[in-house]
Parts: C-alpha cells; structure tokens; sequence
C-alpha cells in the first residue's frame, strides 16, 4: 500500500479575503466516477489464483453481513500473505477518494485507505518503528479503529477555559456544544448539529479560546473530490472539525460538527450493495483470467 499523505495538524480556522469584493468559491473541474481495477498484466498466476480466492473469502462474508452504520462488518486478516498476492490486492483494490491515519496514542499508529469499491477498507497498524504489526480488509460506514481512536483520545465534555480578553462569540458556542454533547450522551440527538464558524464573526480570542479547549486529535480523515474535507477528531469526544478546502486549497467552509461519528465521509447502505456486485464482477474477470 502507498504510504498515506494527510495532515494530523489543524488546518487554517479562518479565511480571510481582504478586500470587499464579492468571493466565489472556484467551480469543480470534474468528478471522479468509478472504473473497474485493471488486472496486473504481470502478476504470477498463483498470486492471481490466491488474490482472486481472498476476495471471494471476504465476498461471502460480507453477503452474510446486515449492513449496520453503527457496528463493524466483517474483517480479513491479510498479515503474512506472500508479497506477490498482496501486490495483485492493492492493484486490483485501488485507491478510492477517503483516507486516514492516527497518530500520537501508544501502540496505535494507524494508515486507512478506502478502496475505489466504496466502503471497503484496508488497514496497516504499524508500530514505534514502523513495521507493520496488522492488515486487514473490512467492511463497513468507517473502519472502527478510527472511531475508537478518537475516542479514547478524548474526553467526555468539553472543558471549562479562561476567555481571553477580546473574546465575543466563544462564550455563546461553548454553551451551544456543552448543550449538544449533553442532549447527544443522553441518547435525545438523533442527528449530527452543525456550527458553521465561517459565518459567525468570531475575533482571534475567539479562535484561540476554541484552540485551547478543542485541540487536535489523534484521527485525521481526507476525503478528495471537489477540493477536499478534512476530518479531525478534537480533544472533546464527539466534536469534530470538518473542513471544506477548494480546488486551489483554500479554506471556504470551516465547521464543528457534534456527532458520535462525521457523517460526510461514511460510507452506506447503498455503497456497501454496490461494492458486494462491483467485487463479484472483479472476482469473477480475476477467475477467467487465471483459467486463460
């Protein structure tokens, strides 16, 4: 797998245009649509035959799986496969739009790279030294060792701070998102609450008053398509910041998003239907290519 590239640090909180001309956010240049993998024209045709059979392994297991936002599906153990089979799985697996990484907890430094079949992840654990220690293949609206990252990075309520002086909006969010945990943890939230910060006029105590009680954590998710969003799990558990760059990297939508996972970037019930008959096609080209 190619190592990831995703920022662990908090993007920009603010943007500033300058002068008081109307800005547009640039328009999108394209979209990515789905193709099918291409088979390795060089692969050894028992590599080909063991890929093809750890995919067909995978496949069973998740046509036997409810599809469930909230729980993990199923899972396949790829440590210790020869290094030619693997190399038929990554290609034959691509790279699809949304990957992530944890950093900074003992023994859980993480790379996730979704696959272009929505939905399907792979995963490397890696240790102090970067070798690798798991990897694995799942299913599922977001592989659960992210989630359970963040949350055991942070914790439950959002922390009482000193307003700086200068401080004018800050007040009234804290008391927003101390509202929204709570109504969250009481199970009465039966959706994610956004705060668009782009909007609000908010000073520079604002901002760092923000930064003190809402640091970065330990989980960094990217998804690209127009632009990016950037997903980074905060010091609170369940407040995320979620933010929308343009083609041009420049930040045109910065929120908090208070929720027990970022829904933008899950995956569905409908990508996961979609990725069981896009997985059967590729098995069944990979075993027709294999009986050549």
């Amino acid at each position: 797998m190619k190592p990831l590239s995703i920022p662990i640090h908090a993007a920009p909180t603010d943007a500033r245009h300058g002068d008081d001309e109307m800005q547009y956010p640039e328009m999108p240049r394209g979209m990515a649509t789905f193709s099918m993998p291409r088979l390795p024209e060089d692969a050894d045709t028992s590599a080909m035959a063991a890929a093809q059979q750890l995919l067909q392994t995978f496949l069973d297991a998740l046509n036997d799986w409810t599809f469930d936002a909230q729980a993990a599906g199923p899972r396949l153990d790829l440590r210790g496969q020869p290094e030619a089979v693997l190399n038929v799985l990554n290609e034959v697996l691509g790279e699809g739009e949304v990957s992530a990484r944890v950093e900074g907890l003992p023994g859980c430094d993480v790379r996730v790279q979704e696959s272009v079949f929505t939905g399907i992840w792979r995963v490397r654990e890696l240790d102090a030294e970067e070798e690798e220690t798991s990897y694995w293949l799942e299913a599922g609206s977001l592989p659960t060792v992210l989630l359970d990252a963040a949350h055991r990075d942070a914790q439950p309520t959002l922390p009482e701070v000193v307003f700086p002086e200068g401080a004018m909006n800050a007040p009234a969010l804290f008391t927003e998102i101390r509202a929204q945990l709570a109504s969250l943890n009481a199970g009465a939230a039966t959706s994610s609450h956004e705060i668009n910060l782009t909007l609000l006029p908010l000073t520079p105590a604002d901002h760092q008053a923000l930064q003190e009680a809402l640091p970065v954590g330990s989980v960094a998710i990217i998804s690209k398509g127009f632009g990016s969003c950037r997903v980074t799990s905060t010091g609170t558990r369940h407040v995320w910041r979620v933010q929308q760059f343009n083609n041009k990297n420049t930040l045109i939508l910065n929120t908090l998003v208070i929720a027990e996972r970022p829904s933008l970037i899950l995956a569905a019930a409908e990508d996961i239907e979609d990725a069981r008959e896009r997985l059967a096609e590729l098995i069944s080209w990979m075993r027709a290519d294999t009986e050549v």
